[in-house]
């Protein structure tokens, strides 16, 4: 690894042992075994650094999983794996509850700043993307504006339900089963406009 790949390892480390809150520089080059100075040139900053360290490990672990969920539910019906994919969700947020524990303390930082604002942004449009060739390589049938309506939906649960896990982690968010009832329940409205 270089030292910029050395400095992500080294961020995500500390990130979850201490929490974003409490990161130092310091802590992050020497976890890391790289000079304080490595943190500017490679990323400009410590708050770039615990950006990039998280967004990175938040696609691995929470994006993976929900590809991984998807692409399980290839063979059953849209709805199916609908429900199928946010019954195990609550068990891909406990794999990575520190991780996301931190992205949320990042997120505010994050707003207030807008270097970091536009970059998550450009994270969340990265995320659509992926959860959208997902669902397009696991239902050839789906459009790709399908997919990606479809990827925004399944984007949203995750951040919403993400935070409502956190706050309640012992199994009172609405399981997949519930989710997929009241979409069908949408599915027999008239659409909108």
């Amino acid at each position: 690894m270089g030292n910029r790949e050395d400095l992500l390892a080294g961020a995500r480390r500390v990130i979850i042992e201490h929490g974003v809150a409490n990161v130092t520089a310091r802590d992050i080059a020497w976890e890391a075994g790289v000079s304080l100075a490595a943190i500017g040139y490679h990323f400009g900053s410590k708050e770039q650094l615990v950006t990039e360290a998280l967004l990175d490990t938040l696609g691995t672990g929470i994006g993976d999983g929900m590809g991984s969920a998807i692409r399980e539910a290839k063979d059953l019906a849209l709805l199916d794996g609908f429900a199928a994919l946010w019954n195990r969700i609550p068990a891909v947020f406990a794999e990575n509850r520190e991780t996301l524990l931190a992205s949320m303390e990042n997120a505010v930082r994050m707003m207030r700043d807008p270097v970091a604002l536009t970059r998550m942004q450009d994270a969340i449009e990265e995320g659509y993307r992926g959860v959208a060739e997902d669902l397009a390589e696991t239902h050839p049938d789906l459009s790709p504006e399908q997919a990606l309506a479809l990827a925004k939906l399944d984007f949203v649960l995750s951040q919403g339900l993400g935070v409502l896990w956190l706050l309640s982690p012992d199994g009172r968010i609405p399981d997949g089963d519930t989710l997929a009832a009241a979409v069908a329940v949408l599915h027999d409205e008239p659409g909108p406009g």
